[in-house]
């Protein structure tokens, strides 16, 4: 026991930690040491303060974003300029920005499908129906396939199943990227096949977020698998240096299987996942098995992160399947698979998310985990249920994060006055990220409904048209509903106190 304790001390990082809060110290410290100065320099930095709050005003950024920064400036006028310098202007986060711009522009144009599918999809259902395709394929580049079959997979005990599945078909090669990867009984189930792969020659590699595994996973756990012939890398590893890119992290969750199949959603691999293991009730969670064409384009968005956390170049082309090793399905409506970086200023969850609700008609169904949205998206909910819109949110009853809930719960009040119906999941904790309107379009992804998703982390997920997953997300959709008791406005309205409490944390959103 002392060992471990001991060990856990001068791990590196603890260590790594320790430097990180150093920085920070002497940054604080720094200008009060300087006695005979002091006056000079805090009047020096109050003005920088000044001047970086009209900055921030101006800039092209979130309102919520901008007001925070304009709080904690005023809050801390001496520090508080050059806190907001710091993490604005950083040489690694410009230099990520380009490197992957160029790894896109190279990388993209392979995700063109042989055929335009917009065009077919316009004829068949109108105009109005392809403007959220159209806006991915056109102006986010990523492509509308047909020739694929989509499967909705829920709770977490059906994908794990139907991916242990598709991995053992696997012949050239298996992608695995996910934001937690814990070691256990589901992940052992998949590293057996992972072995017998690379065994056999197939090209195994595994990608994870280092800062989502930090205290979960051991250092040396890509030498682990590069023994078994698997390759792995963390991406953005921890490091001891005050930068905004450590905030950027990897929450999306990718198999690929031969460029054929693919399967993404919101469960990670850890046994809570698949209700082995019970932390906050039944955890409730869904993905989608994407087989035929539209699998290439998960594949392309594994290879390009893949690319620039290795600072490899590598032919794509080679692991794109040829036509006579397509998965031969004649196809069931559309499927579109998009990614979303936050290193660009294209946020392309949110405007899926957004282009589902101002398109809904009849009804809107969704799952979240997290309800914390700007004015933008909460506007948007209200509108489409007082336009008379069937407007429903699920979101978890057992909560992960306890300040997260209660700032989620301040979202309730204005919501329920619109017409909005809000339910929590009574048995356990809603994981799942999904959308669903009007019996044709749904999407199923790795995208919260709160900041750090939308604009913060890289992200993924699959748009499906007028396809039977469509229609089973709707239904997991409704009888999900009988396992939650519906929100009313008294449940949340709280005192005058707790208001103001949810008021102050609804301004620092942003960090939640």
């Amino acid at each position: 026991m002392i060992l471990r304790v001991l060990s856990l001390i001068f791990s590196q990082r603890v260590l790594v930690s320790l430097l990180l809060l150093l920085q920070i110290f002497l940054l604080i410290m720094l200008p009060i040491t300087y006695s005979q100065r002091y006056e000079v320099i805090s009047i020096s930095l109050m003005v920088l303060s000044i001047l970086v709050v009209l900055y921030a005003i101006s800039r092209k950024t979130r309102p919520a974003y901008k007001t925070l920064w304009v709080f904690l400036i005023l809050a801390f006028p001496i520090f508080g300029g050059l806190l907001f310098l710091l993490f604005t202007f950083q040489s690694t986060t410009r230099r990520a920005k380009k490197t992957l711009q160029t790894i896109v522009e190279h990388t993209q144009p392979l995700t063109v499908p042989q055929n335009d599918c917009l065009p077919l999809m316009e004829k068949e259902h109108g105009r109005d129906s392809v403007r959220l395709a159209r806006y991915l394929q056109n102006h986010a580049q990523q492509p509308l396939y047909g020739n694929t079959v989509a499967e909705y997979l829920s709770p977490g005990e059906v994908k794990h199943s139907t991916m242990l599945e598709e991995l053992k078909k696997a012949r050239h090669y298996i992608f695995l990227e996910y934001f937690i990867l814990n070691q256990g009984v589901m992940w052992d189930s998949i590293l057996d096949i992972l072995k017998e792969k690379a065994a056999a020659g197939v090209d195994v590699r595994v990608m994870y977020d280092d800062m989502g595994n930090l205290f979960q996973l051991p250092l040396n756990f890509p030498r682990q698998l590069k023994r078994h012939g698997i390759k792995c890398v963390a991406f953005n590893r921890f490091r001891p240096v005050l930068s905004t890119l450590q905030n950027n992290r990897n929450h999306r969750k990718i198999t690929v299987i031969d460029g054929k199949v693919a399967i993404t959603g919101g469960i990670n691999i850890g046994d809570e996942y698949i209700n082995v293991v019970n932390r906050f009730g039944h955890w409730k969670d869904a993905s989608v098995v994407l087989r035929g064409e539209a699998a290439w384009s998960m594949a392309v968005m594994f290879l390009q992160l893949w690319s620039l956390v290795t600072r490899t170049a590598e032919n794509f082309r080679t692991f794109r399947p040829r036509r006579s090793q397509h998965f031969p399905p004649p196809g069931d409506g559309w499927v579109q698979p998009y990614s979303d970086s936050p290193i660009d200023d294209e946020h392309v969850g949110e405007r899926v998310y957004l282009e589902i609700i101002n398109g809904a008609r009849d009804y809107l169904y969704i799952n979240t985990p997290y309800l914390i949205v700007d004015d933008s998206m909460l506007g948007s909910l209200a509108r489409a249920a007082k336009s008379g819109v069937d407007v429903r949110i699920v979101t978890p009853h057992h909560w992960d994060k306890m300040l997260v809930h209660f700032t989620t719960r301040s979202y309730y009040r204005e919501l329920i006055e619109a017409g909005v119906k809000i339910y929590e999941y009574s048995d356990g904790f809603m994981h799942s990220k999904t959308f669903v309107a009007d019996d044709r379009v749904a999407t199923v992804g790795t995208v919260n409904m709160d900041f750090r998703s939308l604009y913060l982390h890289f992200e993924c997920g699959a748009v499906l048209y007028n396809s039977k997953a469509v229609e089973q997300v709707k239904m997991d959709f409704l009888e999900t509903l009988e396992q939650c008791h519906q929100i009313s406005w008294k449940d949340c309205a709280g005192n005058a106190f707790t208001r103001r409490v949810q008021d102050v944390l609804r301004l620092f959103a942003p960090l939640l």
